[in-house]
């Protein structure tokens, strides 16, 4: 049974890997020397050149990324050096928790080194060719020092008590933690914009003007109360237009890129902004909350069944059975059910961008939307002839072509 593990951990990486750069190759079948007729008047020929040599680009360095992380999963499980890592942490920890605290931070500091250059790549390289990127390389460094600083801040406490449970309770653990996981998932949907986005960007409620006032009469039309309006300094790392809603209840709040609002006229941002309130207004927010819940406690408790098999820690080259080795080999047998969860939700995802689409067409105006949707395709460079099983596997959002054809 050792042999039938260790062949699954190193079967189904390569497998997630093979079917990836089948789907990126359909994708690039769909590529074309000139402008398809269903993009004319969407974009010119120089925008749509610019559109594919971006996502060559891209692809590019996904595959070299992709490549580089699979040789080093395989020569960890293959050489034992998640084995390795395990005793190191058991050299400096004192109890099982601390131990499982020092292995999955060597593993994850590890981890952020390894795919640094490929971020860095990707921001300085490819980001700043296309004309994106406004980022400096201090910022590039802060933001790393800051994600690790939150890293530590908020994945000890939790990483640690869930092992901790673990330990204390045995099998029973899932629900413990499944309960921590889902207070802290609501905490973290209520407080991100106040606690964790100004660590990053800095947030400034929306002056009063033309704009406020139009964004407030839809939101009184439709009866959504909103007082929280803000603006992020998106501009401060890239030109890439957007728009997010977040939090719920009295916390809720929409918050807009500058960049969005220097490119974008009043009525196509208030657009874009009545189709975030369509997914409140459709409850999209929370059936998506929910469901992310039910599936964790499913994740909990498939890995509670494993979790002390010592067949896990022994296909890892490890002799003593432990939390932290377990919990790796089944983030890698769970993968493939989390594909097919994740095609499911994908789809899931995009009928609810219809159907908020749709709440935009019938309480504001579709054109708007429209037109704003065009400008945000054509001005980030997003691929708008994407194969059919390249959006099946991937897209949360549908094309633009679907969103404008199900608009009118």
């Amino acid at each position: 049974m050792h042999n039938v593990v260790f062949f699954l951990i190193i079967f189904i990486p390569v497998t997630g890997f093979i079917l990836e750069r089948y789907l990126e190759y359909l994708n690039a079948t769909m590529r074309s020397e000139k402008l398809p007729v269903k993009l004319k008047g969407i974009c010119d020929e120089e925008e749509y050149r610019k559109t594919q040599l971006y996502e060559k680009d891209n692809k590019k360095l996904s595959f070299w990324s992709s490549s580089f992380n699979l040789a080093v999963i395989l020569a960890m499980i293959i050489a034992s050096g998640f084995a390795f890592v395990d005793n190191i942490a058991r050299s400096l920890g004192g109890n099982n928790v601390v131990i499982s605290l020092i292995f999955f931070g060597i593993i994850g500091f590890a981890s952020d080194l390894i795919n640094l250059p490929f971020s860095w790549y990707d921001t300085f390289v490819i980001e700043k060719k296309y004309g994106f990127n406004t980022m400096t390389i201090m910022t590039f460094i802060t933001d790393h020092i800051k994600s690790w600083f939150i890293a530590i801040i908020v994945g000890i406490p939790v990483l640690g008590l869930i092992t901790w449970l673990y330990y204390r309770i045995g099998k029973e653990f899932w629900l413990y933690a499944w309960g921590l996981i889902t207070i802290f998932s609501v905490l973290i949907n209520l407080f991100y914009s106040n606690l964790i986005v100004p660590l990053f960007n800095k947030q400034i409620p929306l002056e009063a003007g033309p704009l406020r006032e139009k964004i407030e009469e839809f939101a009184g039309k439709t009866g959504f109360r909103l007082k929280n309006i803000y603006v992020i300094n998106g501009s401060k790392r890239s030109t890439k237009a957007n728009a997010y809603f977040s939090g719920f209840g009295p916390k809720k709040r929409i918050v807009l890129f500058d960049t969005l609002m220097k490119e974008f006229s009043d009525e196509e941002i208030v657009a874009i902004l009545a189709h975030e309130v369509g997914h409140y207004r459709k409850k999209h927010v929370l059936r998506g909350l929910v469901l992310s819940f039910i599936l964790t406690g499913l994740m909990l408790f498939l890995f509670s069944v494993i979790v002390d098999s010592p067949m896990l820690s022994s296909a890892m080259g490890a002799k003593t059975p432990s939390f932290h080795l377990g919990l790796i080999v089944f983030g890698i047998l769970y993968s493939p059910l989390s594909l097919m969860i994740g095609l499911a939700t994908n789809y899931m995802s995009r009928k609810n961008e219809f159907e908020a689409d749709r709440f935009v067409r019938e309480n504001y105006n579709k054109g708007a939307l429209a037109e704003s949707l065009k400008k945000l395709s054509v001005k980030n460079l997003s691929n708008m002839m994407p194969h059919p099983a390249y959006v099946f596997f991937h897209y949360s959002h549908p094309p633009l072509l679907a969103r404008l054809a199900k608009l009118e």
